[in-house]
Parts: C-alpha cells; structure tokens; sequence
C-alpha cells in the first residue's frame, strides 16, 4: 500500500511538471487554435446555417430565436464551467477555463469578417468540407496543448464520470444531437452536412494532433527469429527489438519482435516477411512518433 502511494504521488509529479512545460507557446496555440474555429464557425457554418458541432452547434439554432451566437456560447460555457467545478473538480475546469473565454470572444471578433469572406455560387458540400478542415486543424492546434474550449465536453466528461456511458460515446451523442436540432432551422440536406461536418473535423484533429505517420511498426513471431531480425536490420532507417513473449493458446515461450521501418518501405517487409516465413505472424501499425536512443 506504501509502495502505491508512492507511486501514485510520483506519477501525479510527473503530470504537474508536464503541466507546466512550454505554457506561453500552449497559451498562443490555444490562442491560435480558437481563432481559426471561430473563423470557420462564421464563415463556413453559421453563414450558411450547418449546425455541426458543441455548444457552437446550439448558438446557431439559438441565434435564430434572437441571441447572439457569442453571448449564448459565453453564457453557456460560464455556467459550464460552475458546473465542472463542482463536479469534476478544479484540475479539469483549469483545462476547459482559457479556452472557453477566448473562444466565445473571438467568435465576436471574427463576426464581422464575414462580409468580405462571402462565397456566392459555392456548393454547400464544398463549404462544409473546407469548414470542416479548418475548424480540425484549429481543434488539433488546441488539443495539442492540453487545453479544450469546454462546451459540451465537458457535460460528457460529467456524464461518463457518474454513468456506465463511456466518454466516446457520450461526445458522439452528444454532438448527434446538436447537428440533428438544426432541423430547427434548416433542412435534412443541411442536417446530413453537419455529420459529414463532425467526420472531417475528427479526422483532420487526430491528423494535426498525431500528425502524418513517417513509420510503420511491425509485431512479428516467427521461428525464423534469426533471419527476420537480419533482415529488419538490413532495411534502411530500420531498427529491432526483441522482447519475451508468452503465446496466448499455447502459453508456449516466444520472441515477439518489434520492428520500426519508413512507411516508403512498407511494402518491401511486408512481401519479404511473407518470403522469409510463410508462417509468420506480424502486425503492422503507424507508428506517429519514434524516440530512439543514440547508437554508441
């Protein structure tokens, strides 16, 4: 028990100093990230009516009943914040507080930018696209950060706390929900764009977040242990690692090897494994990020 508190005081160390690492180019991402889906939530989607996504999602249909979309989003996140406070606690809210101030005035900000960033004669598939890239690479820009900008992730962090739901789930009902009350104000045609809205956001966040992946790392078992390892080593830019492995059916002894290699070649291993065993087993992932210890 001693020994788990440790550790635990030791892991809360390590997340408090991560915390505190880098926090004026955080802060200027955040700053950054906020701006440009405050841009692309005027221009895109509250211009032409896509309810997509979050507390921003609901202003739209609210601004159609006479409030303006920054005071319904600044007023909503405010009570948000209370809200989180009281049940998540203060570590969490921290997290949720910059961004869900910032993100409601630059919403004001930006509103006014609208005029002179009109698209006539544009197709609404082409607008919802290019919104949707936008506020991902804004949303990833955030996320890199640590921050969020509250809103309605934080009901769902509620939500998955004091119910069996988990936080996935909770976030893509909650975000249906929002996209399908544009049928307050719009049309079906315009409800679909708002989920395709909420996949390119999704898709273009983990991009910016992760980034490109540059490697491809391979699980490989094999009873040509040797040759495979030769093999992965012989590859340009490759690397090997073999680690003690235990077979899940057969709880027989077994080297599992761990092979990071380009993506440009992951076409080339994955033709010579099959050469080199018929037999082998190997799974092949990316690999976004690879830390490496200098060759001595």
């Amino acid at each position: 028990m001693f020994f788990k508190k440790l550790r635990r005081k030791r892991i809360e160390k390590i997340l408090e100093n991560a915390e505190k690492k880098n926090l004026v180019k955080r802060y200027f991402l955040l700053a950054l990230g906020c701006f440009i889906v405050a841009l692309s939530f005027n221009v895109f989607f509250k211009q032409y009516g896509i309810v997509c996504f979050g507390v921003s999602g609901l202003s739209i249909v609210a601004e159609h009943f006479g409030i303006p979309s920054f005071l319904f989003i600044l007023i909503f996140n405010l009570l948000l914040l209370i809200l989180s406070y009281f049940t998540l606690g203060w570590k969490k809210t921290r997290n949720a507080l910059v961004g869900s101030l910032i993100f409601p005035l630059l919403v004001a900000a930006t509103e006014p930018l609208v005029p002179y960033l009109h698209f006539n004669d544009v197709e609404l598939l082409v607008i919802a696209i290019f919104g949707g890239v936008l506020s991902g690479i804004g949303y990833g820009l955030i996320f890199k950060t640590n921050f969020n900008t509250g809103g309605t992730d934080i009901l769902c962090e509620i939500v998955a706390k004091y119910t069996k739901v988990s936080l996935g789930k909770a976030m893509w009902v909650s975000d249906g929900i929002v996209v399908l009350s544009g049928l307050l104000v719009s049309s079906w045609e315009v409800v679909l764009y708002g989920f395709l809205v909420l996949y390119i956001i999704s898709f273009m966040t983990d991009r910016v977040v992760l980034g490109i992946s540059q490697s491809k790392a391979f699980y490989i078992v094999t009873k040509n242990e040797e040759e495979v390892r030769s093999f992965l080593l012989s590859i340009t830019d490759g690397g090997v690692t073999l680690v003690n492995a235990r077979g899940g059916y057969t709880n027989a002894k077994e080297t599992l090897l761990l092979g990071v290699v380009p993506t440009r070649q992951y076409f080339i291993v994955k033709e010579g494994l099959k050469e080199l065993d018929p037999n082998i087993f190997f799974l092949a992932c990316d690999a976004y990020e690879v830390s490496s210890r200098s060759k001595e």
